[in-house]
């Protein structure tokens, strides 16, 4: 599509947009309405916005197989151009799906979005997507463990869109790539500098996107994420409303516009800072501000980064002339109190006093003891937005996952729990994996498909009790680690805490009033965990109680003490 500006070109020289003309619209809808239908997920719909305004350009549909084997394993497509990470859409059932078919792609609630003429259903691996695309096959990074419930399959075809999806929060603030490089050619710079961000902006990025900008003399086009991001991050909702309030009150508005990409991050560090790069290319700017952990999930089960820290601008760096986009990056800014600045700590005096806090110190010392971030740090507009969003840690809400085998003391721990916790005034839930059978999950068999189920289903109503101040407590045997990490993710992982009721199977048979272990090794129970079905034990959980020569209550007063510890009770 051709602009009618001169402004930078997008990546691959053209605009792809998606969107069926409007004459067309009806008809195309009606038909749509007639058809076989995949729900998307969350995800998959925030990538097929990406699609239809041409965020994603050159792509012009999901990854057929020969694009999507090539950029997991090369980051080029099949025609050899440069794209770092898979845009796929997976599927497991094949109700209505035939090649060369039509069907129409829907949204959870179950509204039209497009049709897709089915031209490819292939397979696609997990284990050389965790290792090319992600780098780790690590259950704590966020997508390893989502990929795991991702169809083994991946369709894709010719599309054609029908509605954008829904927004009705800061619709001023959604502009697609055209309309972003629209406005950009009224600032009259050749040269636009974007800031990618899924955090809140403090003083230190505030001086970077300065810098940056100055550098040039470029406009800035600061540039939020607020589709997916990593679980736990601070809400996009809570973040667009302090990168409002710093651009209405401490950045020059004839210097930088404000606007909101709706992307699903896959926190795949320097492979996705590539790709932010080509994305940014695409809303129409030459430069990018490139972090120093760009993209990444933070630290592994074991506590050792994901990424190295400047993998992703020697990425970036290696193909700038080939995308059209020059990275910008600085050294760890610090503050100086003695001269009320900030500088690249590469280039203080290293005996200078320095101020500094890490995202720990923010919410450790600050926002979870309810003190406001001091104001060498962060702009008093967004400290006290953040403290609204973010109460004290002893008023958050938090979820004590309980998973062992059958028999080993979970509920009766979750117990003893429960009331130790109403008495330091903390409301308590609790959902039992076999009473959330009977009721939330009634009709699921214990096939690995359904455990997983009834685990999600759990995990779903602790997360939300979680978001609304809620203490949760979970009694399940969730026997699988990547089911497990997948709850952490749902609730996110400050507010998780994941406790292993360590009993050995003699002990937990010798305890089956039940009756069930005997019945398994006769084989007239299948897929019983610990017999005849794997309990895979937890690695990195929180709390690991022993049972056999400690009292319940012990178990209860040592979770408690935790928690005190951890500052969800007073």
């Amino acid at each position: 599509m051709k602009l009618e500006t001169n402004l930078i070109a997008p990546y691959g020289g053209e605009l792809i947009e998606l969107m069926v003309a409007e004459e067309s619209k009806r008809e195309l809808t009606d038909y749509a309405n007639r058809l076989p239908f995949v729900q998307l997920t969350e995800r998959a719909v925030c990538d097929l916005e990406m699609l239809a305004t041409g965020a994603f350009s050159p792509l012009r549909t999901f990854m057929n197989r020969a694009d999507n084997e090539r950029v997991t394993a090369e980051m080029r497509l099949a025609d050899k151009r440069i794209f770092p990470i898979p845009v796929s859409l997976p599927v497991e059932r094949f109700d209505g799906l035939r090649l060369d078919a039509d069907i129409a792609l829907r949204n959870t609630h179950n509204e039209l979005l497009a049709v897709l003429t089915v031209e490819e259903i292939y397979e696609w691996s997990r284990e050389d997507f965790a290792a090319n695309v992600l780098g780790t096959a690590d259950l704590r990074h966020p997508l390893v463990s989502e990929i795991e419930h991702w169809g083994k399959f991946n369709i894709s075809g010719n599309l054609r869109v029908i509605n954008l999806p829904k927004h009705f929060d800061f619709q001023h603030l959604r502009f697609s790539p055209q309309q972003t490089r629209r406005k950009l050619i009224e600032f009259g710079n050749e040269n636009v500098v974007a800031f990618q961000t899924r955090n809140p902006i403090h003083r230190a990025h505030e001086e970077i996107t300065r810098r940056a900008a100055e550098k040039t003399g470029a406009t800035l086009l600061l540039h939020p994420v607020v589709g997916l991001t990593k679980p736990g991050d601070v809400d996009y909702l809570t973040r667009v409303r302090t990168y409002t309030a710093l651009v209405e009150n401490h950045y020059q508005s004839h210097d930088v516009l404000l606007g909101l990409v709706p992307l699903a991050m896959r926190m795949a560090g320097a492979r996705e800072a590539l790709w932010h790069a080509i994305i940014r290319r695409n809303y129409g700017a030459n430069q990018f501000i490139v972090g120093r952990d760009h993209a990444s999930p933070g630290t592994d089960s074991h506590g050792k980064p994901f990424y190295q820290p400047d993998a992703a601008r020697r990425l970036v760096e290696q193909y700038a002339a080939e995308i059209g986009v020059q990275p910008i990056s600085f050294d760890e800014m610090v503050f100086l109190p003695e001269e009320n600045r900030y500088e690249e700590i590469s280039k203080i005096d290293k005996n200078a006093k320095t101020f500094a806090l890490s995202g720990s110190q923010i919410r450790e010392d600050f926002l979870y003891q309810g003190k406001p971030l001091p104001e060498w740090f962060t702009r008093p507009e967004t400290a006290e937005i953040l403290a609204e969003s973010y109460p004290p840690r002893h008023k958050q809400g938090f979820c004590l996952w309980l998973t062992g085998l059958s028999g080993a003391g979970k509920s009766t721990t979750a117990e003893i729990l429960t009331v130790l916790l109403m008495e330091r005034g903390r409301r308590v839930t609790v959902l039992d994996g076999d009473v959330v059978r009977t009721h939330l999950s009634k009709g699921l068999g214990f096939s690995r498909e359904d455990r997983d189920a009834n685990v999600t289903r759990i995990g779903f109503v602790a997360a939300e009790i979680v978001r609304h101040g809620g203490a949760v407590i979970c009694a399940a045997v969730s026997p699988y680690r990547a089911t497990r990490s997948e709850v952490r993710q749902m609730v996110g992982g400050e507010n998780f805490i994941e406790i292993f009721v360590d009993t050995p199977l003699e002990e937990c048979e010798r305890r089956d009033t039940k009756g069930m272990y005997a019945k398994a090794r006769r084989g007239e129970i299948k897929e019983f965990t610990g017999i005849s079905d794997v309990y895979e034990t937890p690695e990195n959980a929180e709390i690991v109680l022993e049972t056999t020569a400690v009292s319940s209550l012990e178990n209860a007063e040592k979770i408690v003490q935790y928690l005190i510890e951890k500052g969800f009770l007073r």
